[in-house]
């Protein structure tokens, strides 16, 4: 079953009204609307598609060839009524649209709905999978989106966030590893950051003068908010040594010759640096970028939220396979000439949700190779 459980009129349009007398202001009905988008009545299913609150609405108006998006409104779930806080003239036109987060969500498929169909098509007498529970089944399906939310499917997410004086930035709560950092210059050009590989910010423990440990309150040891060796990198020169400094004058590198030669490339450059410290769960930059707007690409596992619990119907199949072959493994109620059939199995369907969520193009590939062709200068 498809993830949008609504009509084509919600999905696409909406409900437009013409102001009459009555609904203008000081008439019987000022300001009041009744929605008449079918209720009770979906695509496949029968469930309600009605908005249940204000939330789930909004409402704009044109009044005089003005247009108001967003005008302040109550709304009465029981009656499906709009009453604006401010009613408008005879003949304005008020627009009602249901705000659908759900463009696009045809191509998915929910976990619930996967577990669903495995339970029907797996489970039961005369089937591979004689007896399990939808608990079982319930796990090995999330741990299938986790696995093949790494090297399958496309699970790469991207944060923008503006970068404080503080030079640090939190990690998202779905985090598991990064794709990309970079920082976004007055073009909208993508400017890549590179990772601070010579330096760390390990747990730096608190002393007094005398070198001995301090503890907490309730006698656990006491830590530092940032290392010493982290803070005085992040005040030091962002390249290393500062030899990649274009203020620098040739005289400055008689005492470092060869030096610039041998330069790493990834400090060859003054985009700037980060440091991801994953015990603390923050994004340590460098000082260049206060006030730079940043944009972390990152890998995630599909389990964040609820709503990140879909699969891409590609991958559909893979997922079924991967369900079946974990609990065939480790239920001895599956008979184990299954086992190697299954396994057999999943990777074929892996192999394929892989080519098929590639998203290769026929025109994109010949663009590719078009472009092998062209004169290199030196």
């Amino acid at each position: 079953m498809p993830l949008f459980e609504g009509t084509h009129e919600q999905y696409y349009g909406a409900q437009e009204f013409a102001t009459t007398s009555a609904q203008a202001s000081g008439g019987a009905d000022a300001g009041e609307y009744v929605l008449t988008f079918p209720a009770n009545q979906t695509l496949l299913n029968n469930l309600a598609t009605m908005p249940e609150s204000a939330g789930e609405i909004r409402v704009d108006t044109i009044v005089s060839g003005t247009t108001t998006i967003g005008v302040d409104f109550t709304f009465n779930p029981t009656t499906y009524t709009v009453t604006l806080a401010s009613p408008v003239a005879v003949g304005s036109v008020v627009t009602v649209r249901i705000i659908n987060p759900q463009y696009g969500n045809y191509q998915f498929i929910s976990l619930q709905t996967i577990i669903n169909n495995f339970m029907i098509s797996y489970v039961g007498s005369n089937k591979i999978i004689p007896k399990v529970r939808k608990a079982d089944v319930a796990f090995h399906a999330q741990r299938a989106i986790q696995e093949l939310s790494y090297d399958t499917f496309k699970s790469s997410k991207s944060m923008e966030i503006e970068v404080t004086p503080s030079l640090r930035v939190a990690l998202p709560h779905d985090y598991v590893n990064y794709i990309k950092v970079c920082y976004i210059d007055d073009d909208g050009i993508e400017r890549i950051l590179y990772p601070a590989r010579k330096t760390g910010n390990p747990i730096s423990y608190a002393q007094d003068s005398n070198g001995d440990l301090l503890f907490q309150a309730d006698s656990s040891l006491l830590y530092l908010s940032d290392s010493t060796q982290w803070t005085r990198y992040q005040g030091a020169n962002e390249d290393e040594s500062g030899l990649n400094d274009p203020k620098r004058s040739d005289d400055d590198f008689e005492s470092v010759q060869g030096r610039r030669f041998g330069l790493e490339p990834e400090h060859a450059q003054f985009n700037g640096i980060f440091y991801i410290d994953e015990h603390r769960g923050y994004i340590n930059l460098s000082s260049s970028m206060s006030g730079k707007i940043l944009v972390l690409k990152y890998i995630s596992d599909g389990l964040g939220t609820d709503d990140e619990m879909i699969v891409h119907k590609f991958a559909e199949e893979a997922m079924y396979k991967c369900i079946a072959y974990a609990i065939a493994s480790t239920h001895t109620s599956v008979a184990p000439t299954y086992i190697p059939l299954l396994k057999r199995e999943r990777f074929v369907a892996i192999r394929n949700a892989k080519l098929r969520l590639s998203n290769l193009k026929i025109e994109e590939l010949a663009q590719v190779m078009r472009g092998k062709s062209k004169f290199i200068k030196h």
